[in-house]
């Protein structure tokens, strides 16, 4: 995981604790798994945007359609 070994995790879980203290760390934790929910939500959303604008050229292009500019 990111090339630490464990002995590294233990001392940035340490620090944070002796640095925020253990009643914050759930609350930046939630947080911080909230964020990363919704951006893994807004990048599924781009891609699957970008995999229907592709299907739909592709579609076109078989029936011999010119292909529309996005707008």
């Amino acid at each position: 995981m990111f090339g630490l070994q464990p002995i590294h995790i233990v001392l940035i879980v340490l620090a944070a604790v002796l640095i925020f203290g253990p009643k914050k760390l759930p609350e930046f934790g939630k947080g911080l798994g909230k964020s990363i929910r919704e951006f893994r939500q807004a990048s599924n959303g781009v891609a699957d945007d970008l995999k229907s604008t592709v299907d739909m050229q592709e579609e076109a292009a078989v029936r011999g359609e010119a292909p529309s500019e996005p707008a």
